[in-house]
């Protein structure tokens, strides 16, 4: 946006330019949240929080050296002596920095695709991204930039000559993901699954379909929905006007031959063989996902497909005495645990498989059950030993047996489980991130020598 004038910036941000700037103000050089984080050029979003308004500290990145400032209309007024600088006034300064990221989208011209879904969305955006970036200038979003915030500074960071951009869309209710495809215009939308999360605030698993398909509502006719063969709770949100493509068993793209780090995928006859980085059946049903979205856009992958996971997803982390953490700490439901219980399953391991596994959070009233089936499933897989924590995550003890322990924290759970392992063992740690596992992954490494 360097080249854009104030008068344009306001127009497109739906805001009242209420001070020019001096002579020759060109454009901004980025779009800003944190008036501690503003830098020479960058314009300010002031945006209305829980406990602060951030329109207060308008005058404070004005003297920090903002190109501008984008805040409610009366820290506007107040701003006008603070230091030289563009005030611009917007009711909703939060909904100007979606308009002005949608026409900065329209200005870069580049293919966008949208990712969602109830699980493995973060790891498909990143399968993705590396499965494009060898045929195409990519950009794909970073972690938790994935909302009505997250999703418009990642557009507008984006440079000019990008020509994919890849954004994760979040869900927190209904209508969020329509309204962060209403700012993104996806030209390519993917679903990568459907599943028990937010059911506390939605109610059911057709709840979540729909809300999920709010991207592929979003889509112009014309465009491609990429969406799992297996999910019948999509078929009712399929448009006649897309080009829709399933993944997955029995789907339009398939996982052709599967030998570990090499694999080959069928889409519709083609075949493309690939060496991938990870080995997890999970992250390779994504893979099948990021393929099909990659072909909308014009991309046959090949070669060498490396994937740096983001930290807490399934990150594999060797100990001394032959000893390996899976961190995956990050997240959890019903799907992600299941699938993390199967990939320990599969791991060839000297000693024991131990998993410990944490509260899955906002799965409404069947929380119990949901709890004590993956308790079930962890003793159906061969894990040798499972630690509970938490108070939800309680219920998964008596489906596993007597092999079971029940802790109330993240901080018992590290203390237990670094004396409990022996040479050889393999640790998976997984829980809802407000359970903060995490402790437990860095204990082991603190411990394990």
């Amino acid at each position: 946006m360097r080249d854009w004038d104030p008068e344009r910036v306001a127009a497109a941000a739906g805001a009242r330019l209420v001070q020019p700037g001096p002579g020759g103000a060109g454009g901004p050089a980025r779009a800003v949240i944190d008036s501690r984080a503003v830098a020479h050029g960058d314009l300010f979003f002031g945006l209305r929080g829980g406990q602060v308004d951030g329109g207060r500290f308008a005058p404070a990145a004005l003297a920090a050296g903002a190109w501008g400032v984008v805040v409610a209309p009366e820290h506007a007024e107040a701003a006008r002596c603070a230091a030289p600088g563009v005030l611009l006034a917007a009711e909703d300064p939060t909904a100007a920095l979606g308009r002005l990221a949608r026409a900065h989208r329209r200005a870069l011209g580049c293919a966008v695709i949208g990712v969602t879904g109830s699980t493995g969305k973060t790891s498909t955006k990143e399968i993705l991204a590396a499965v494009l970036a060898p045929h195409r200038r990519t950009v794909a979003g970073r972690a938790n930039f994935n909302t009505e915030i997250g999703v418009p500074l990642e557009i507008l960071e984006t440079g000019a000559g990008t020509e994919v951009l890849v954004l994760e869309l979040a869900m927190r209710g209904v209508g969020q993901i329509g309204e962060l495809a209403e700012i993104c215009e996806p030209d390519v939308g993917v679903i990568v699954n459907v599943g028990p999360v937010h059911l506390e605030l939605l109610g059911s698993l057709e709840a979540i379909a729909a809300a999920k398909s709010e991207l592929t509502d979003a889509l112009a006719p014309g465009a491609t929905a990429v969406v799992p063969a297996d999910e019948p709770l999509l078929a009712p949100h399929r448009r006649a006007d897309l080009t829709t493509v399933t993944f997955g068993p029995g789907g339009d793209v398939t996982l052709a031959r599967d030998a570990g780090d090499r694999v080959e995928v069928d889409a519709g006859g083609e075949r493309m063989a690939l060496e991938v980085s990870f080995r997890q059946s999970h992250q390779k049903r994504n893979l099948l996902a990021a393929v099909a979205a990659a072909r909308a856009v014009g991309v046959s992958p090949a070669g060498r497909v490396d994937v740096r996971f983001s930290a807490g997803r399934g990150e594999r982390i060797e100990l001394a005495r032959r000893v390996v953490v899976i961190n995956d700490c990050y997240n959890a439901n019903p799907m992600s645990m299941r699938a993390a219980l199967d990939e320990l399953a599969a791991q060839p391991v000297a000693g024991r498989r131990i998993a410990v596994l944490g509260d899955m959070l906002e799965l409404g009233p069947d929380e119990a059950r949901f709890h004590g089936e993956i308790g079930r499933h962890a003793a159906d897989r061969g894990v040798d030993v499972l630690v509970a924590v938490g108070p939800l995550a309680a219920a998964m003890v008596a489906p596993f047996g007597a092999s079971a322990s029940a802790v109330p924290d993240a901080d018992a759970a590290a203390a237990l489980v670094a004396g409990l392992v022996r040479p050889g063992d393999t640790v998976l740690v997984k829980a809802s991130r407000g359970v903060g596992l995490e402790v437990v992954a860095e204990a082991l490494q603190g411990s394990v020598v």
